[in-house]
């Protein structure tokens, strides 16, 4: 479809090793700390869900590649969260990809608002949120 939404992506460098920065990313505890309450559990195909200020949002893992890629569906409208690692000596590059957004002026459901103006919103949350983690990695 012509006039899709860019995919998000944010990138963020954090001072711990890829290991302890997985166990961050891939774990229901980890992932609640920095992101959103959930059932999350590191199986390909495993059905979960992120407790979103509009209720509880179904996911599926997609693709999992310790410690380098993890990828899941999000909600249903389409969307897709992946989180890759790259290791750098003792520090970490986290980015997230937010993806699968549709045409601009289409309405997301449960926001009730247009893609274009849930996906503004979303990269500013976004920013916080791996600061978030990487704050959360300093020892």
């Amino acid at each position: 479809m012509e006039n899709t939404l860019q995919d998000i992506k944010q990138t963020v460098i954090i001072n711990a090793p890829i290991e302890k920065v997985w166990e961050k990313v891939s774990t229901a505890d980890g992932i609640g700390a920095w992101f959103m309450p959930n059932d999350f559990k590191p199986e390909l195909g495993h059905k979960f869900h992120l407790q979103s200020p509009f209720g509880p949002s179904p996911c599926k893992v997609i693709e999992l590649e310790p410690p380098h890629r993890l990828s899941f569906t999000w909600d249903t409208d389409g969307w897709v969260l992946t989180f890759i690692l790259k290791e750098s000596g003792d520090q970490t590059e986290f980015t997230v990809i937010h993806g699968g957004w549709k045409h601009a002026d289409e309405v997301v459901g449960k926001a009730g608002e247009k893609s274009s103006v849930i996906r503004d919103r979303m990269n500013q949350g976004w920013i916080g949120i791996v600061e978030n983690l990487r704050q959360q990695m300093v020892s």
